[in-house]
């Protein structure tokens, strides 16, 4: 081999080495200190809802009775209305349940951000079915998703006011 054959190996060795480092050093840092958690404010929630606003506004009258109707409908009586962090690091916060998937984990893009070593990035969602009952999926977590102490397998039903444990974190659904 000649001699700039072997300068360009060792110098591709080199890089490939120091990517290696930066790769672990990164790893090892996400891992002491956590992911970060971003506050999403109303400020956000308030832009997502006049979004929706002027697209209903915009819609011919006909389509607006029909997206006013179905809405209604999904609305039981008794229902939950909200998402309530009862334990652990974000104690106090609530989510509105308006009929969309709310994902928990350490990911950066789930709903409720938890900041917690016992948690997955993808840790468990919770959904609404046809019916309107609000049902908790373990998404193949580490170290599971207890409801009401019973470690999940399957999709469930999640009773009013029943805690959801991820971790040190406790989730309910209220009225």
């Amino acid at each position: 081999m000649s001699e700039l054959t072997l300068t360009v190996m060792r110098l591709g060795f080199l890089a490939v080495l120091w990517l290696f480092v930066i790769v672990a050093v990164q790893v090892i840092r996400s891992d002491l200190f956590g992911t970060r958690v971003t506050q999403r404010g109303a400020a956000r929630r308030g832009g997502q809802e006049a979004r929706s606003q002027q697209r209903q506004q915009a819609a011919p009258p006909q389509q607006r009775r029909q997206e006013g109707g179905r809405g209604n409908n999904r609305q039981r009586r008794g229902a939950p209305t909200k998402l309530v962090v009862s334990e652990g690091t974000l104690t106090g916060t609530t989510v509105a349940l308006q009929g969309q998937t709310i994902s928990l984990g350490r990911a950066h893009d789930s709903t409720i951000v938890l900041d917690d070593d016992y948690a997955s990035s993808r840790h468990a969602r919770i959904y609404p079915d046809r019916d309107g009952q609000w049902i908790v999926e373990d998404l193949g977590s580490t170290n599971g998703t207890y409801l009401d102490r019973t470690r999940l397998t399957t999709p469930t039903p999640i009773p009013l006011g029943a805690p959801i444990r991820i971790g040190k974190t406790v989730i309910e659904l209220r009225k």
